[in-house]
C-alpha cells in the first residue's frame, strides 16, 4: 500500500488491524466448549446447528463492532471528512466479513474438534487401561483364592495323618507353621508381585509344614543368587511348583528324595527352576501333570505377562523332573 503511493496513517491503521481479531482470540475457548458440548457426531440434531451458527454470528457481530469502534475512533485509513459513523461502518463490516467469519469459525471449529478427539481418546485408553488392570487383578485374586485352599486343604490332610499316627508333637508344630504362614499370605494378600526374597521365605515355610510330615524322607536345598533376591515375581508362584514337587515326586517313594530350588538371570530374563529326583514323567502325561497347581501357575502367568513367559516341565535324566519359569527379569 506504501509502495502504491497510498497515504494512511500506518501506526493506527497497523494497531487497528492487529486488534481486529482480538475478538476471534478471546471467543476461541467458547467454540472450543462448544466443540465438546454439541460435537460433531451429533450434526443432525437442530439444536447443534443453531448453536455453531449463532456463536459464529454473535462473535462476528462483536468483532464488527470493535473494529468499526477503532476506525471510528483512530481514522487509520486516513480518510477525509471522517470514516463515517459507528453504525454505518458496523454494518459495512458484517456484511463484507460475513464470509470470512464463517470460514474462520469452521477452522476455529475444526481445529477444537481434533483437540477434542484427541482429549476423548486418551480419556478412552486411560479407562481402556484402568479396566484391563482392574479385570487382570480381578481374574489374578480369583486364581490366588483357588490355589490357596487347595494348599490349606492338603496341609490339613497332613495333619489329620500325623494325628492318626499319634505324631501329636508334629502336627502341632505343623499347625503353628501353617498359622504363620497364613499369617503371611493374609499380609500379603493386595500384592500380585514380591521379591524372590519373599516368595523363598514363604516356600520354605512351606517345605517346613511338609518336612514336620515327612521328616527325613524329605530334603530341600535353594541355589539363588543373592543379587536375585530383589527381583519382582508372582506371590505364590513358587509354592504351587513346590506343592507338585512332593505330591508327584517325593509322596510316591519309600525312601523320599530331594527337591532343589534354583535361579538364575540371562539377557533380562529371570529363570526359576523347581527339580525333584522322583520318578520321571510318562511321555502321554507331560502337558497335563501337576492339576489345579500347576494348571493356575500358567493362567496367572498368562494373565500377568502375555506371552513373555517361558513354563516347562520335563524329565531330567532317568529319574527326576524339572519345571522351570522364565519371565522378565525386574529388579526393585
Amino acid at each position: 500500500m506504501h509502495a502504491e503511493g497510498m497515504h494512511h496513517r500506518w501506526g493506527y491503521l497497523f494497531l487497528t488491524v492487529l486488534l481486529s481479531w482480538l475478538p476471534w482470540a478471546l471467543a476461541t475457548p467458547l467454540v472450543f466448549r462448544l466443540t465438546h458440548e454439541y460435537h460433531f457426531t451429533e450434526w443432525k440434531r437442530g439444536s447443534t446447528w443453531f448453536a455453531h451458527i449463532a456463536a459464529c454470528l454473535g462473535i462476528g457481530v462483536v468483532s464488527a463492532a470493535w473494529t468499526a469502534f477503532m476506525e471510528s475512533m483512530l481514522n487509520p485509513w486516513a480518510i477525509s471528512g471522517g470514516p463515517g459513523s459507528f453504525v454505518s461502518l458496523g454494518i459495512t463490516k458484517f456484511a463484507n466479513w460475513l464470509l470470512l467469519y464463517f470460514i474462520l469459525y469452521a477452522i476455529i471449529l475444526l481445529a477444537g474438534y481434533m483437540l477434542d478427539s484427541r482429549e476423548r481418546f486418551a480419556l478412552q485408553q486411560a479407562e481402556t487401561a484402568r479396566l484391563n488392570e482392574q479385570l487382570s487383578k480381578a481374574q489374578l485374586n480369583a486364581l490366588r483364592k483357588q490355589i490357596e485352599p487347595h494348599f490349606l486343604f492338603n496341609t490339613l490332610n497332613a495333619i489329620a495323618g500325623l494325628v492318626r499316627e499319634n505324631k501329636n508333637d508334629s502336627a502341632v508344630d505343623m499347625i503353628a507353621a501353617l498359622s504363620d504362614f497364613l499369617r503371611r499370605v493374609v499380609d500379603d494378600s493386595d500384592r500380585q508381585e514380591v521379591p524372590l526374597g519373599e516368595e523363598l521365605e514363604f516356600t520354605r515355610k512351606y517345605l517346613d509344614i511338609q518336612k514336620a510330615r515327612f521328616a527325613e524322607r524329605l530334603q530341600f536345598s535353594m541355589e539363588v543368587p543373592r543379587e536375585l533376591f530383589s527381583a519382582q515375581v508372582p506371590s505364590l508362584i513358587l509354592q504351587p511348583m513346590v506343592e507338585n514337587a512332593v505330591k508327584h515326586g517325593i509322596a510316591k517313594r519309600v525312601q523320599g528324595g530331594s527337591i532343589r530350588i534354583a535361579a538364575s538371570r540371562s539377557n533380562g530374563t529371570l529363570t526359576i527352576s523347581v527339580y525333584n529326583d522322583g520318578p520321571a514323567l510318562p511321555a502321554i502325561q507331560k502337558d497335563d501333570r501337576g492339576g489345579i497347581g500347576i494348571s493356575n501357575v500358567r493362567t496367572r502367568m498368562k494373565s500377568l505377562y502375555g506371552s513373555a513367559f517361558e513354563f516347562d516341565m520335563r524329565n531330567q535324566g532317568p529319574k527326576g523332573v524339572e519345571v522351570t519359569l522364565s519371565l522378565p527379569l525386574v529388579l526393585r
